[in-house]
């Protein structure tokens, strides 16, 4: 059984497979739309509304946080680009893990993928509902508050009312506990949902479904619309910077910065779903790496310019609202510009929930033809050339959760998938290097021999941690085991794989880059909350039961084996 739960996959027969079976999709994209395509991803929901949450959190120095974030996330991309390059097939972390890791592996991070981008699409559909009601509402048109959000705010607003009193409410919650008043009742309860957002997401989900070819277009347009009004956003918020605004730099010290990691994470989730479309790619081999390193060179760029002017025109205990770009402009005076902002964050966060729904059903599509899913999920359309099954399905498992669910509960959640991708990624390249599968990529991570490097580092972090981090230990010193194992264990795990991986480095010379990727990446694990992880490792189980249910007994790669053996 264990033979069977970490086969592994041949680059060869991964390709010949994709041959035989994926002649439907269409190879129309060159590395200009992939760019396109990794922006749209890139620049959406997060810098057009978690920037300011993450900016309220963390104040001014969260632009050096994006910096930080991009370094880890240039090691991961290195990292997709090799796997590409040698792989160039639909399915993104998914296949990778099939070669490197094996059948099992490939499950849990094609099931962690599923978590990332269905879940990130919801966050992206709401967050475009905010900004569409809010547009709507500045050219006089106002849609009722109980069909313009979750059900969750309602009742909570309702809930504080009853606690504290209505003249104790702040504006974002008088207006849910109006949609709570207002909305029609079965029986006792209100009935309040997000249309806008199921709308949003089945309207794109209906683009996705006709064609790569008119996705390709709107994108193109739609990122041109949004790099042009960032622009804009940057170029004209310079003349109302304040200096004093970036003083203090960290007002809640490295913990208020460290706490926006997801909203910050989220940022710049999304280069990776480019990976999924290398079947429909001209020359995936050669493009699909260039493209991936120059779309988050260009997002890094901005996010830390319009994090660095957002904190200067406005002091950062502002920001804490869903729509930061267009409220530093109403803040300053300068009306029309937000009117502005409003229209066009409408059009970039459609761009980035319409790649986000073209990359679901590739995954689903790829997993299907190994026999992972029901045969349905690899259905492409004899005139459109799409995943048509898988497309429906995606569109209908993020439209009816973001009629319902705050936003707030997605962030972290989807953060916690794509770590947990990234890192089976950069140990794949590992993987790679040592079984000599490297020499079939046509692009490859940068070797540094991290022999005694990774080592070093380990040893420089502690003494750092003793020279500067007295109070960390302090505090250490006075929590309970219980505590410790509840809220701290990913911290113990993470100094631990930093260990391992030095004596791993040592013996079998590792390459830096891909091992300081995994590092950095479970480093940014260990900040989100424990609630996640639950979360997390409850739809791991719930994956592992479909799989072991139907997966492991119609697996292309175990139906092979058995067949030779009759």
């Amino acid at each position: 059984m264990a033979n069977r739960l970490f086969r592994k996959k041949s680059i060869d027969q991964i390709i010949s497979d994709s041959q035989h079976h994926g002649s439907g999709l269409a190879k129309i994209l060159g590395v200009r739309d992939l760019v396109s395509l990794g922006i749209a991803a890139i620049v959406g929901a997060g810098i057009f509304s978690t920037i300011g949450l993450a900016s309220y959190n963390g104040g001014p120095a969260v632009s050096l946080l994006f910096v930080f974030v991009a370094f880890a996330c240039v090691f991961t991309a290195l990292s997709y680009a090799q796997f590409a390059s040698t792989v160039p097939v639909s399915g993104s972390a998914y296949t990778y893990a099939y070669v490197a890791f094996g059948e099992l592996f490939a499950w849990i991070i094609g099931w962690a993928l599923v978590l990332e981008y269905a879940v990130s699409n919801m966050v992206v559909a709401i967050s475009w509902s905010q900004y569409f009601v809010s547009m709507l509402a500045g050219f006089g048109l106002h849609i009722p508050r109980w069909l313009s959000m979750a059900p969750g705010y309602a009742f909570d607003a309702h809930q504080k009312m009853l606690e504290v009193g209505v003249d104790k409410l702040t504006g974002i919650d008088k207006l849910a506990l109006e949609a709570y008043e207002t909305a029609p009742r079965i029986g006792d309860t209100p009935i309040v949902f997000d249309l806008p957002a199921g709308i949003i997401t089945l309207l794109v989900t209906a683009l996705v479904y006709v064609g790569i070819r008119e996705s390709k277009r709107a994108s193109n347009i739609m990122v041109i619309i949004k790099v042009g009004i960032i622009l804009a956003v940057i170029c004209g918020g310079i003349f109302f910077i304040k200096p004093e605004n970036w003083t203090p730099f960290a007002p809640n010290g490295m913990g208020g910065v460290m706490s926006s990691v997801a909203a910050v994470f989220f940022a710049f989730i999304g280069f990776d779903s480019i990976s999924t479309t290398a079947e429909e790619c001209k020359n995936p081999q050669r493009d699909l790496p260039r493209a991936m390193i120059y779309c988050l060179l260009i997002c890094t760029v901005l996010y830390v310019a319009i994090t660095l002017v957002l904190t200067g025109m406005v002091n950062y205990t502002e920001l804490n609202v869903k729509d930061p770009l267009a409220y530093v402009f109403q803040y300053v005076g300068f009306d029309h510009m937000a009117g502005v902002i409003s229209v066009t964050s409408v059009i970039a966060i459609t761009s980035a929930l319409l790649v986000y729904q073209l990359a679901q059903p590739r995954i689903w599509m790829t997993m299907s033809r190994d026999g992972l899913l029901w045969k349905k999920f690899a259905t492409v359309h004899p005139k459109y050339k799409t995943p048509s099954y898988a497309t429906i399905v995606t569109g209908i498992v993020v439209a009816v959760p973001s009629l319902f669910f705050k936003m707030d509960f997605f962030v972290d959640l989807t953060s916690v998938g794509t770590f947990f991708a990234f890192i089976l990624v950069c140990g794949g390249v590992l993987y790679m290097d040592h079984s000599g599968l490297s020499q079939k990529s046509k692009f490859r991570v940068p070797y540094v021999n991290g022999k005694y490097l990774i080592g070093i580092g380990f040893v420089i972090a502690l003494g750092l941690l003793w020279g500067y981090g007295q109070d960390i230990i302090k505090e250490w010193r006075s929590l309970s085991p219980l505590y410790i194992f509840e809220h701290k264990s990913l911290i113990i795990i993470f100094w631990i794989v930093w260990v391992v991986m030095s004596i791993y480095a040592y013996k079998y010379n590792f390459s830096l880059l891909p091992t300081t990727g995994i590092l950095i990446n479970l480093y940014l694990m260990t900040e989100l909350g424990a609630s996640n992880w639950i979360i997390f490792i409850l739809w791991l189980l719930a994956g592992l039961i479909i799989y072991f249910m139907y997966g492991y007994r119609h697996s292309k790669l175990n139906r092979d084996a058995q067949a030779l053996k009759d």
